[in-house]
């Protein structure tokens, strides 16, 4: 998914929405450690692609948190 939809979508939900989507994206990186490990890991850049989604999350949880303190 492009970058700029990618991140469309996530301001558009809730924090617990964030909240889920972070967590299903860390157990994805854990996946891809495992496959990376064992060498059953075919598309090596979607390591870098969860690793920026985790940053784009984290991103917005604490810009919201910031904004809903203020």
């Amino acid at each position: 998914m492009k970058t700029t939809k990618r991140l469309s979508d996530l301001t558009a939900m809730s924090t617990d929405q964030l909240q889920d989507e972070l967590l299903k994206l860390k157990k994805e990186q854990f996946n891809l450690r495992f496959q990376k490990a064992t060498g059953q890991l075919e598309n090596t850049a979607r390591v870098t692609e969860v690793r920026k989604d985790i940053a784009r999350i984290k991103t917005l949880q604490r810009s919201k948190t910031v904004a809903a303190s203020a």
